[in-house]
């Protein structure tokens, strides 16, 4: 199994924690988003491209985050949702790779 990439297992998930499955495009996103909450908190708008932006603009209108303050912010179930999807994508899939 190559790590990040989309599964059945992965839109299990997604449809546990936001009641759809998810696209490889948001997946590739997730990692950066989580990346950037325990960092700086801030996107950086030349590490992004338009469809990026279009995916961002849809979280925010779902609620799932906020860009309107100083800093990013999520909701603690979207931060739950990243940690499962990074997990089951990167860090199993990882161990696959490995056996």
């Amino acid at each position: 199994m190559v790590r990040g990439q989309l599964t059945e297992n992965i839109n299990k998930i997604a449809k546990k924690h936001i009641g759809r499955e998810i696209t490889q495009e948001e997946l590739r996103l997730i990692p950066y988003i989580q990346y950037i909450m325990v960092n700086e908190q801030k996107i950086d708008p030349r590490r992004i491209n338009a469809d990026d932006r279009v995916i961002i603009e849809k979280w925010k209108q779902k609620g799932y985050m906020d860009g309107t303050k100083p800093r990013l912010t999520i909701t603690k179930e979207f931060w739950n949702f990243m940690c499962d999807i990074l997990f089951e994508s990167y860090v199993l899939n990882a161990h696959e790779d490995v056996k």
